[in-house]
């Protein structure tokens, strides 16, 4: 499986929804470094699920045990791996998806790439519950860029065709439901549960912007900035779409009126606009690098659906077990978090070898 990522940050991340655990090993971390372990467990928290109505009732600690790469909380330069134990499993709720795979889930093409052979309790290694290890990977990077000056945060911009259009000037990591407007972070909050009422689901819209980038980092071409964090944007599951800046907008303006302007402030080059989202050439620009990511409905939904039986070669009423999110939106905004981090942090490692 292809589960690794990066060039000069490598994570590896392993395990499956329902084995005993779940980890990651991340290689290329300066030695030296301090991490506060304490704020690590509350980013992880952000992520984990039981806590409301619009997650799964799924109960897991997600306290990592870090088996080498930490000597007390100082980072030691050798491989760091952390697993976190799988607890509150309820394997058997997914005996009959071999057979009849879930529509808009992976159970159908794990089937035909690994020939009746993968996990599929709880969707395995294509469960979202692989996206704990890798918060515990980004929630390390964002300390680290954060040592560099560098912020990464994110919003809720959408959930179930309810839009907070409102201006975004901080972040919304310690509000329960991360939205820049309450106000509309309460009718999404009435979506969910409108769609978990009739036993289905919503998708939405996650935005992402990280400050205090230099100038300078990225490549052209295949190793742009856009490449980088696309590729481990689309490492979580659910996400079927990202754009930068203007995006699919910029495609509805003459080019006066999307270019970004350059000028100067405070001895600084800047751009008086920042359609661009931060990124030419693939390469940084100095100003806000500015990324949206949209999430498909959970799959996995309590209405009845009609699929096919795969041995029977017949048409079957599949009804779902098992404890899902009505929406995965709210808890999918740390792991993008978490892999814009890993990302960003991965370039910036390769800028400082070439400086």
């Amino acid at each position: 499986m292809s589960s690794h990522y990066g060039e000069n940050l490598k994570l590896t991340v392993f395990g499956q929804s329902h084995s005993a655990a779940i980890g990651m090993t991340l290689e290329g971390l300066p030695a030296g470094k301090e991490i506060d372990l304490e704020a690590l467990q509350r980013f992880l928290n952000r992520r984990a699920a039981g806590n409301n109505a619009w997650s799964t009732a799924r109960r897991e600690p997600d306290v990592p045990e870090f088996l080498s790469g930490l000597v007390g909380n100082r980072l030691c330069g050798v491989p760091l791996t952390a697993v976190l134990q799988n607890t509150d499993t309820r394997s058997q709720d997914y005996r009959n998806l071999v057979d009849c795979p879930r529509p808009g889930h992976a159970d159908y093409t794990a089937q035909i790439k690994y020939h009746g052979a993968q996990d599929a309790a709880g969707g395995g290694h294509f469960s979202g519950r692989l996206t704990a290890p890798v918060c515990v990977a980004g929630g390390i990077c964002l300390q680290l860029l954060a040592q560099e000056g560098i912020s990464v945060f994110s919003r809720i911009v959408a959930i179930g065709g309810v839009r907070d259009e409102s201006e975004w000037k901080e972040s919304a990591a310690e509000k329960t439901f991360p939205v820049a407007d309450d106000a509309v972070g309460q009718r999404m909050i009435a979506a969910i549960e409108a769609a978990k009422k009739d036993g289905d689901s919503v998708g939405g819209i996650i935005e992402c912007r990280i400050t205090g980038l230099p100038a300078g980092l990225g490549d052209p071409m295949f190793d742009g900035m856009e490449n980088r964090i696309a590729k481990a944007v689309f490492g979580v599951p659910a996400v079927k779409g990202i754009e930068f800046g203007n995006g699919f907008a910029a495609a509805g303006l003459r080019g006066s009126q999307n270019n970004d302007r350059f000028g100067l402030e405070n001895g600084k080059v800047v751009t008086m606009t920042n359609r661009c989202g931060g990124i030419l050439g693939g390469i940084t620009d100095g100003m806000p690098l500015e990324f949206r990511v949209a999430v498909k409905p959970t799959p996995s939904i309590a209405q009845a659906q009609e699929t096919l039986n795969l041995k029977k070669g017949s048409m079957e009423l599949l009804h779902i077990q098992g404890r899902h999110d009505p929406c995965i939106v709210p808890r999918a905004v740390p792991v993008i978090e978490s892999v814009a981090a890993l990302a960003v942090y991965d370039a910036f490692l390769a800028r400082k070898k070439e400086c």
